[in-house]
């Protein structure tokens, strides 16, 4: 798990640099090319998906209905305004796929969302460990969006996953993409998909009925997004489940030493 751990971090330092960089007037497109020249400068030649950018009301993905509208835009960001940037290197042949949300300058509405996003990471970890159903999981993360007062916006991904599994790929000098998304990741992940409908479990964690099974061994990519009136805040990171009867064994956070965790451990 090395290999993912370094790549995660890798992917998690490109975002902490970019924020760094924001500035009033900067685009979303703009943000998405400084995180692929990061990267690239770094030996990343491959993707998951190609680096988003969402400012503004789009980090709540208000009005979004068709999958291109998830693509970078013209959007400028504004003092006050939040962010996210969701960005899925492959490294040496390990994927990671990230969220970082952000905020330039002082949001007290961003902050909280921040804040509350800490319940759901526990939340998910404790009942992988019970081995509930994915779909049950999605179910209960409804649940506890809708006591906090907030809206589930991973619904309005494709498919309307909180998470997807990620695998080692061939490593490559060059790897086309198509649709932002990179062709060796979708060929493993269709891969996934064939096996897991053949043996009753699906890669993509939903809250639909090819999802209705136990956490499969492996690593997931696990990314729950709140939303509240035009704001929206997530996280992205690697869970790792395996088959260990030991609970605590059995599924893990890959890496703590996080953005998102540190900022819960300095508010405390």
């Amino acid at each position: 798990m090395r290999g993912f751990k370094e790549v995660q971090r890798l992917a998690y330092a490109c975002a902490e640099a970019v924020a760094a960089r924001l500035r009033p007037g900067v685009t979303e497109r703009e943000a998405a090319r400084m995180q692929r020249e990061w990267l690239r400068a770094r030996g990343v030649r491959d993707w998951f998906h190609l680096p988003f950018a969402w400012f503004g009301d789009r980090t709540a993905f208000a009005g979004f209905r068709i999958p291109l509208q998830f693509f970078p835009t013209g959007r400028r960001l504004e003092a006050g305004m939040p962010f996210i940037l969701d960005l899925a290197p492959v490294h040496r042949g390990f994927t990671a796929d990230v969220g970082y949300s952000g905020c330039l300058g002082p949001n007290r509405l961003h902050g909280k969302l921040l804040a509350d996003l800490e319940a759901h990471r526990e939340l998910i970890l404790r009942e992988v460990r019970e081995r509930r159903s994915l779909r049950e999981i999605y179910e209960d993360v409804d649940r506890l969006m809708v006591r906090q007062g907030y809206a589930n916006r991973h619904r309005a991904y494709p498919f309307g996953v909180i998470a997807h599994k990620i695998d080692r790929v061939k490593e490559r000098r060059w790897s086309p993409h198509v649709f932002g998304f990179g062709t060796q990741s979708l060929k493993g992940l269709a891969g996934d998909a064939l096996h897991g409908h053949r043996d009753g479990w699906s890669p993509l964690w939903s809250p639909y009925r090819f999802s209705d099974h136990p956490p499969k061994p492996g690593l997931w990519a696990v990314e729950p997004h709140l939303g509240f009136r035009g704001t929206g805040a997530k996280f992205e990171e690697i869970l790792v489940v395996t088959d260990s009867r030991d609970p605590e064994q059995s599924a893990f956070w890959l890496d703590d030493d996080l953005p998102h965790v540190r900022r819960w451990a300095e508010a405390v």
